[in-house]
Formats: C-alpha cells, sequence, structure tokens
C-alpha cells in the first residue's frame, strides 16, 4: 500500500518520531504509535461527547509501512459512528520523511471510545453529525 494522499483537513496530531522511539530494531515501536492514534481519536470522541471518553477497543489495526526516526508523522481521525453512550473513530497515520514531500500510510485502526462522567459511569452522547437525532 503506497497511498500518497492523505485524508482532507487538518491532522489531529502531528510529531516526530524520535530515537526513545525505537524498537530494538531501529524502528519506530507499534505501541508508540498506536499510542499517538490513541490520542489522536480521543482528541475526536472528546469533542463529540463533550467530556471524557475512554478507550474501550480497538478493531482492525494494520500496520502497513514502518516508520523511521526522524519522519513527521500525521495522524488523522474522523468519527464514523455514534451509539447510546459510544462512538466508533476511523484513524489513520501517514509518515512523511524530514526531507520530502511524499506521505505513506503507515497504519490504520478503528478505535471505540465510551463516554464517562466525572462519576465514571456511562453517558448519552450526541447523535452522529447529519442523523438529526436518528
Amino acid at each position: 500500500m503506497d497511498d500518497a494522499r492523505p485524508p482532507e483537513g487538518a491532522p489531529a496530531i502531528r510529531v516526530t518520531a524520535m530515537p526513545a522511539d525505537t524498537n530494538p530494531y531501529g524502528d519506530i515501536f507499534g505501541g508508540w504509535l498506536m499510542s499517538q492514534m490513541d490520542l489522536a481519536g480521543s482528541s475526536v470522541a472528546s469533542r463529540h461527547s463533550r467530556g471524557r471518553a475512554v478507550t474501550i477497543a480497538v478493531d482492525a489495526m494494520t500496520f502497513h509501512k514502518p516508520v523511521s526516526v526522524g519522519d513527521e508523522v500525521s495522524v488523522f481521525a474522523a468519527l464514523v459512528g455514534v451509539g447510546r453512550t459510544s462512538m466508533r473513530v476511523h484513524v489513520e497515520a501517514w509518515r512523511r520523511a524530514r526531507n520530502d514531500e511524499h506521505t505513506q500510510k503507515v497504519t490504520e485502526a478503528t478505535y471505540t471510545f465510551v463516554a464517562i462522567g466525572e462519576d465514571r459511569q456511562k453517558r448519552t452522547v450526541p447523535p452522529m453529525p447529519g442523523d438529526g437525532g436518528q
């Protein structure tokens, strides 16, 4: 997979991969990338739910390409489904070498978040934009 165009709009997160983020082989550790994706997805879920949202599942995590030290990683996140208390957010991570304009999708997954209140109990969320409450 060698997609040339990231999703439209601004990324939820943009970060530079650093040496401290590598695995023993010198590639960026998959867990670091997953955590960046979780942060991006939770930002979308928290904004939609207007409060705290916690990760409860990650579906179909696919690592397409490695990320190298120094790569700029842009993480895009979009709300794709809303239940009574939960939200599904599709998240894609894209890399760009520091000295290049070529981009590649490196990882994608769908994260599920549940909105919770200060009492840490589930709470309802607004409907998906455009659903009109249906």
